[in-house]
Order: structure tokens, then sequence, then C-alpha cells
């Protein structure tokens, strides 16, 4: 669509500590995200502001030195790990002589790589779009927008002009697309609430093991890799727990610290999802001396969405990798599981979280005796198959008292089906 230098393999990395916390970014975290897209990192330079410098962002003494390091090294593209504007990249990359990529754009360019469903490419598409709108005016700076002279004058629509028309033609198409998946996904979200099935949402900062813990949990075959943005496009498995039922498993988007809002938007209909679950496992990496920050980087993304409200289940993963340390469930004033230490890795406490989910969807169960005669084969057929049945004893008149266990979800579907011949065979 315009003029750039090309992007490449190698980069150089460029990482700014700030004096405002708000504006920090994690080094180690950059690391991971260029090895997730593929990039090798052939030099960091890292330097300390105050504030950015509004045309070169690090000034143009530390800019000659990224320019130096380019062409020591050989590197085809230089990454920052902070948002650049338009003007800033642009700027750059003329002294740097090379592609210059900025932290929204290195985030975009992973999700392009990982979106595997139709949903999520149009998501992703959607956000590069949104992102490439803003960078087109410094595009086509070795363009004329419109040539005068004879011939050559008349109303005509500028380049610029063009690419913002096809854009946001572009943005109109996906958008549309877009409403009908969600129309599905809200179609099949209905469904299962009619049927009274609950969703539990996997939910947490990127490589925290969610998909790990969702196969582990599921047997699904999800793909799941010691890498960030491992998963895009949201997965959902049914999973059968003794006196619940029926539960739907959902897997997520990991989130990450300054998630560019146009992948927040973009995803909106993915993390419905998470906004309609019954309860949110949120995964955390236990192993990660960044845990409460990213713990709070999640909370921050779940109230963005509106999903704040939703009751939430600390899963600590990963605890294979802390020494001397056991699983265990972690219980409040009341008694209720609040958290459960874990490794998905190996299995390792994952009874645990089946007993905590068991603690947290069944907080009633309806334990009652029924005197059904022979004409209630049907009944007793239902009870049976919500193996609910704990215990059985023939009567000499032919009747049979049945013991049951039943969740109060299930005993109100019975109450609706059977109504008053089972209120009447309550002994």
């Amino acid at each position: 669509m315009f003029e750039r230098y090309e992007g490449g393999e190698q980069a150089v990395l460029v990482h700014v500590e700030f004096s405002n916390e708000s504006a920090r970014e994690d080094l180690e975290e950059l690391k991971l995200l260029v090895s997730s897209a593929g990039v090798e990192a052939v030099s960091v330079m890292t330097t300390s502001r105050h504030s950015p410098d509004a045309r070169l962002f690090i000034g143009s003494g530390k800019t000659e030195e990224v320019a130096a390091m380019v062409q020591a090294t050989g590197a085809e593209i230089v990454i920052f790990n902070h948002p650049l504007s338009p003007s800033q990249e642009r700027n750059i990359e003329r002294e740097v002589k090379c592609r210059v990529l900025d932290r929204t754009g290195l985030i975009l360019d992973i999700f392009a790589q990982r979106a595997r469903t139709h949903e999520g490419k149009l998501q992703v598409e959607l956000a590069q779009l949104r992102h490439i709108s803003t960078r087109l005016i410094r595009g086509w700076t070795h363009l004329e927008r419109q040539k005068g002279g004879i011939g050559l004058r008349g109303p005509g629509e500028t380049q610029l002009e063009t690419d913002r028309r096809l854009i946001r033609g572009r943005i109109k198409n996906i958008l549309a697309r877009l409403e009908k998946v969600s129309k599905q996904r809200e179609q099949g979200r209905r469904s299962r609430q009619r049927a009274e099935i609950p969703t539990i949402a996997l939910v947490g900062y990127t490589n925290a093991g969610k998909s790990t813990l969702f196969n582990r949990l599921t047997d699904a075959d999800v793909y799941a890799a010691d890498q960030l943005f491992a998963t895009l496009d949201p997965t959902l498995r049914k999973y059968e727990l003794p006196d619940v039922g029926s539960l739907i498993f959902a897997d997520t988007v990991g989130f990450i610290r300054h998630l560019p809002h146009d992948l927040v938007a973009a995803f909106k209909a993915t993390l419905q999802e998470t906004r309609d679950a019954e309860l949110l496992l949120h995964v955390m990496d236990c192993h990660d001396e960044r845990m409460l920050d990213n713990q709070y980087e999640v909370d921050k993304v779940l109230a963005e969405i509106a999903a704040s409200d939703v009751p939430q289940l600390l899963v600590m993963n990963k605890l294979d990798l802390v020494p001397d340390m056991q699983p265990r469930i972690v219980r409040d004033d009341d008694g209720k599981a609040r958290e459960v230490w874990l490794s998905a890795q190996t299995g390792e406490g994952v009874d645990l979280l089946r007993q905590a989910l068991h603690e947290w969807l069944v907080p009633q169960l309806m334990i009652e005796e029924l005197r059904l005669g022979p004409n209630q084969g049907k009944l007793r057929s239902q009870l049976y198959q919500l193996q609910c049945v704990t215990d059985e004893h023939p009567q000499d008149d032919g009747d049979v008292i049945v013991s049951v266990r039943v969740p109060v979800v299930e005993w109100q579907r019975l109450l609706k089906q059977f109504g008053e011949q089972l209120t009447r065979s309550l002994c």
C-alpha cells in the first residue's frame, strides 16, 4: 500500500526506562514477544528518560547510536518496546535507514501469524487496518499528492484519500462479517443458557499455561507452547463433572500489559465468552516474579470488557517450577476455595481444581428420598440418566424407595417436567 523499508528476521531492540511508572514496560517481556514473532534480537539498547522526545522518541543522540548498531550488526528492523506515533516512526526510519516497529505493531504481527479461524483472521485484520489508517499520512511522503500544470489539473482524488476510502470500505466489510459471526456465537450461547449448561472461561496473562490446563481438563489437543499469544481463537469443550453435569470450558486469548485498544475492540466478540461465564479460572504463573503485576493487568482488561463482576477462582499454575511447593487449596475465612496451586504440565493438583470447581458450582444439593410406584418408570429412568440415585430399596407393595442427590438446577428442571407427580413422591 505504501513504500517503507522491508522488515527482516534480525532486530535491534530499544528499551527506555521512564520515571513515570505507568509508561514503564518490561524488557524481558519484549524479548519474549520478539522470540514469539520468530525474530532474532542481535542487539539491545537501553536508555533512561523522563519523557519521550516529540520527534525521535529517544532523542537524536540515542537515535544515532541505534543507527550505528544497525550498521554494525546488519539488522533489518528496529523494534521499540513502546508505542510510537506515526511521525516518530517515520522520523526514526529516516535516521536509522531500516524498518521501525513499535510494541503495538509487534503484537499485531504475532496475532497475524497465530490466527487460525475465519473469525480470528477477520479480527486481526480489523485491528491492523485501524492501526495502519493512522499511519497513512507518512506512508506517501515519497509521492506528490496531486500534480498541477497543463493536462494534470482537476478535482481528482489524492492517493491518500483513495487509501483512506479503501480502508474505510474494508473495515466496514469486516465489521459486517464479524457481526454475522457474532450472531452465530450468540445463538450458541443462548442455546447453552436454555439448556442451563454453565460456562467456565480460562483467563490470564499470556503464557500463564491456560491452554495446557485446558487440554489437561478436557483431553483436548489445543495448540499450547511456551510462547506469548500461543492461543488467539477461542476454543470450547464440553466436560462432565459429577453432581454438576455438563460444563463448557472456554479457552481464551491471553492478556498483556498495555494491550492495544484496537485489539481489545477487535476481540470483543471472542471475549464475550468471558463476560457471560458463570466462573472465571484466572490462571497465573506462580513462578513469574511479576505475578501480581500481571494479575493487575488482567483485572484491568476484564473491567474494560465489563467482566469484572464475574466470580474468579485463582489457579496458581507451574507449581513444578517452584522448589518444595505442594499442590493445595487456599480457602477464605468462610471456607470457600479461592486459590488452587497446581501444575497443568505434570497434572499435580488438577484433582484439587476439580474439587474446588465442584464446591463452586454445587453450592446446594437436594438430598431427598422418593417413593416411586410401578407406573413412574419414566421419572425413575430420568433420575438414573442424571446419575443422581445413591441408593434404592424395593418395598413389599411394589413401590421403590429411591435416595437421590440432585443439583438444585436439575431438581428445578425435574419439577418443570414432572410437577405434582414428583412432589407427591417425596417421603
